[in-house]
C-alpha cells in the first residue's frame, strides 16, 4: 500500500506558493468558490464540539474533559453538524482543521463551512492541515500574536485551492483513511509497549522509594524557594534564545524539549523576574495534567510556562532528582491524588504543594537510591528512547505521504480502486498485537 506510489503522467506549474507543480488536469479555484461559511443558531441539546490541532472535530467529552478553557457565557456559539469542515481561525496554522464528527455547537473563533457543489470536505481538510504543515498559512497573515494567525474564512476563501475531479477527491480521501488506519495501529502498538517499559521502570522506582525508613518532613522545608509562574503566556519567537518550559515539556520525569518553544531576552527577563530557574531547580505541574515534574538540566536557559511552579531544592537536605522520584512514587503521589479528587478541571494550589510531605533520609540513602534506580531502569530508558525514535520516523513518513497525495505528487486512485470502502478495524491483528508485546518488552530489554 505504501510502496512504489506511482506519479501522474503530466504536472504544470501553478501559482500557489505551497503547491507550486499539480497535475496538468486539476483545476484552481478560491476557497469562497467551494465552500461557504455557515452560521447557524446552536440548538439547546448540543454538545461543544472542539477542533484539535492534529484534525479531530469532535465533542469535547469524547475526548478529554480537562484543561480547556470554561466561558461562563457561551456568547456566538454556532451550530456545527456532522460533515462540516471546521477552521480554527486562532490555530488553524498549526494544523486545526477537519471535519466534524459529531452534531454540536463550537466557539464563534470557528470557520463553519459546507460545500457549494462538489467539493470534499474532508479532503478540503487534508488541504488547508497541508497549508498549515508548509507555513503558508503562518506566512500569509501578520498575525494577532507571535505564532499565530487570524486565518479567518474571508483569508481561507481568498486561497487558490488544487481541485480534482470528484472522483479523485474521494479516492484520495479512501486512501488516506486507509493509511492513517495503518499507520496509527503501528504506532499505537510501539506506544502500548513504551507503557509497559514505563511500568516496568515504575515499579523499580515504587519499590526502591518504599523500601526507604525515613521521617517526612513538609516539602517547603526542603526547598529555599516555592515560586509560581506568571499568569500568561509569553511569546513565541523564532530562533529566541531561552525556552519557554510549558506543562507538555514535563513527562515521565525528564524534560521533553519538543513540548517547550523559543522566546526572547525581553520576554525572558520578564518571565524570571520571580526566579531564574537553574540546573538542579525542579519543575512541577500544577494544573493540565497535575503531577509531572523533572530536574532542569543545564545547557539552556529556560522560564516557566503557565500552570508550573519552580522548586529551588536545599541541596544540603534533598537531592533534587530524588525528590523526583518522591513526586511520583512516594508521599506526595497520595496527596496529589486527593487534592485534585473530585475536580471538573484538576489543579493544584500552591499551599498544597508546599504542604506535602516528602521523605527525607540522609542525602547519601537519596543518592543511593537514585543511583539504584537509574541502573536499574538504564534498559529500559534505552529502550523507550529506541521505540520513540521510531514512533517519530512513522510519524514523518505520514506527514510526508500526506503532502504528496494531497499535492498530487502521486497518484493514488488505482490503489484506492482496491481498497474496501471503510478501513478495517483489524480486531484480529490488534490482539496478536497484544499477545506479542510481553515479547517484544523482553527483546527490547535483551539488547
Amino acid at each position: 500500500m505504501f510502496h512504489h506510489l506511482p506519479e501522474y503522467a503530466e504536472l504544470t506549474e501553478t501559482p500557489v506558493g505551497w503547491a507550486p507543480r499539480l497535475p496538468r488536469h486539476w483545476g484552481l479555484e478560491r476557497g469562497k468558490s467551494l465552500f461557504e461559511r455557515v452560521q447557524r443558531e446552536p440548538l439547546d441539546s448540543d454538545g461543544v464540539v472542539t477542533c484539535f490541532r492534529d484534525g479531530v472535530v469532535t465533542l469535547r467529552s469524547r475526548r478529554r474533559s480537562t484543561g480547556f478553557t470554561e466561558s461562563l457565557k457561551e456568547i456566538g456559539y454556532q451550530g456545527i453538524r456532522k460533515g462540516d469542515l471546521v477552521i480554527h481561525a486562532m490555530d488553524a496554522f498549526a494544523g486545526a482543521a477537519g471535519v466534524s464528527d459529531s452534531d454540536g455547537k463550537g466557539t464563534p473563533v470557528y470557520s463553519v463551512c459546507v460545500p457549494r457543489r462538489n467539493a470534499n470536505p474532508n479532503y478540503y481538510a487534508a488541504v488547508v492541515r497541508e497549508m498549515a504543515r508548509s507555513s503558508w498559512i503562518l506566512a500569509l497573515s501578520k498575525g494577532v500574536r507571535e505564532r499565530s494567525t487570524d486565518f479567518r474564512f474571508e483569508m481561507f476563501g481568498a486561497q487558490l485551492l488544487p481541485v480534482p475531479t470528484p472522483a479523485e477527491q474521494a479516492a484520495i480521501v479512501k486512501y488516506l483513511d486507509h493509511a492513517n488506519a495503518r499507520i496509527e495501529r503501528a504506532i499505537s502498538a510501539k506506544r502500548r509497549l513504551v507503557d509497559l517499559l514505563d511500568e516496568r521502570k515504575a515499579a523499580v522506582a515504587a519499590e526502591a522509594i518504599r523500601n526507604i525508613d525515613a521521617t517526612s518532613r513538609e516539602l517547603r522545608h526542603v526547598l529555599r524557594k516555592l515560586v509560581d509562574c506568571e499568569h500568561k503566556t509569553a511569546p513565541y519567537v523564532e530562533d529566541g534564545e531561552s525556552w519557554i518550559l510549558r506543562t507538555a515539556s514535563v513527562k515521565r520525569g525528564k524534560i521533553d524539549w519538543s513540548g517547550a518553544y523559543p522566546t526572547n531576552a525581553e520576554a525572558y527577563k520578564a518571565w524570571t523576574q520571580r526566579a531564574v530557574p537553574a540546573p538542579g531547580d525542579v519543575i512541577f505541574t500544577r494544573e493540565a495534567p497535575v503531577g509531572e515534574a523533572a530536574v532542569i538540566p543545564a545547557g539552556r536557559k529556560v522560564a516557566l510556562g503557565q500552570r508550573t511552579v519552580l522548586m529551588k531544592v536545599r541541596g544540603e537536605v534533598m537531592n533534587p532528582q530524588f525528590l523526583v522520584h518522591q513526586i511520583y512514587y512516594g508521599l506526595p503521589k497520595g496527596r496529589i491524588a486527593l487534592a485534585t479528587q473530585g475536580s471538573t478541571v484538576e489543579h493544584f494550589n500552591m499551599d498544597d504543594i508546599g504542604w506535602m510531605r516528602v521523605t527525607v533520609p540522609e542525602l547519601a540513602e537519596q543518592e543511593r537510591v537514585v543511583a539504584e534506580i537509574e541502573r536499574a531502569s538504564r534498559k529500559s530508558d534505552d529502550a523507550i528512547a529506541k521505540t520513540q525514535r521510531e514512533i517519530s520516523l512513522i510519524q514523518e513518513y505520514r506527514t510526508r505521504l500526506v503532502a504528496d497525495v494531497v499535492t498530487g505528487r502521486v497518484d493514488v486512485r488505482a490503489i484506492a480502486a482496491r481498497l474496501p470502502d471503510a478501513p478495517e478495524m483489524f480486531d484480529e491483528l490488534d490482539l496478536i498485537l497484544d499477545d506479542k508485546l510481553e515479547d517484544a518488552l523482553g527483546e527490547h530489554l535483551e539488547e
